[in-house]
């Protein structure tokens, strides 16, 4: 087996110790199933409860999505702004750190006095959870623009649009797929939280109906299949990149 196949299988390979582990060490201590359930019975329970399960994971799914789409687009528009302008970065980019800084569930009861209990405060709660990343990453790609580089764009006759759209905006594709792959996650965050509070519907509201009824094994089942869907979403954002932006990873073909 050479290194790219151990690379490849390495983390089915330590996902499979993890749950055998935990599985040994649930039998072994004898732990209780209403404490922390075995591997075995959330599978159990997942079987049980797949279609409920599937309802309100398909429901916390396109609500995220719906959110995390709001959350590209305003990251794109805030990032090239402040990204492109200097003013912009020293007027916005300190406000925006603080408003990251802010606890997002704090955020929940507001929106729901706003919007009511439903999809509106779940959105929204994946949107600010998941925007700045990806502002963040847009402004960092155009920012470090090498002035070398744009010193001689301009001399060839490049105007300051130009050199943002046809080189800082290309150059800053590894930078947004990168903040892609973070934010997907804290979106699926965002959502959850929202949902525990805020919803009759979705993943977080299993998550609470479960834990109510001491069906811990239905619990950790809700949680395992939100970190499934972030983690395939994480891996088609990472086959996009790839696809997209092979000359910023020429490097590290050969590894």
């Amino acid at each position: 087996m050479n290194s790219k196949q151990i690379e490849r299988w390495s983390p089915w390979v330590l996902l499979v110790s993890v749950v055998v582990l935990w599985q040994v060490l649930c039998s072994v201590l004898n732990v209780s199933e209403f404490i922390f359930p075995s591997p075995l019975r959330i599978w159990s329970q997942f079987l049980e409860f797949k279609g409920e399960i599937a309802a309100h994971a398909w429901r916390t799914y396109w609500v995220t999505m719906v959110g995390f789409g709001l959350a590209i687009v305003v990251g794109v528009l805030l990032g090239f702004v402040i990204g492109s302008s200097r003013l912009a970065y020293t007027a916005i980019y300190p406000l925006m750190t603080a408003f990251n800084a802010l606890p997002k569930a704090a955020f929940v009861p507001i929106l729901v006095v706003w919007f009511g209990i439903g999809i509106g405060p779940a959105i929204l709660t994946s949107f600010l959870i998941s925007f700045f990343p990806i502002m963040v990453n847009i402004a960092t790609g155009l920012a470090t623009l090498e002035p070398e580089l744009e010193d001689v764009l301009r001399v060839l006759g490049a105007k300051r649009w130009d050199v943002l759209v046809k080189v800082g905006l290309p150059r800053s594709m590894p930078y947004f797929y990168g903040s892609l792959k973070v934010a997907i996650t804290l979106a699926f965050v965002g959502t959850t939280v929202s949902e525990m509070t805020a919803a009759n519907e979705g993943i977080g509201y299993l998550l609470i109906s479960a834990g109510s009824a001491m069906q811990m094994g239905l619990a950790f089942a809700g949680l395992v299949v939100v970190g499934a869907m972030a983690m395939a979403m994480y891996e088609l954002f990472s086959v996009i990149e790839k696809r997209t932006t092979g000359w910023a990873h020429r490097g590290s073909q050969g590894h």
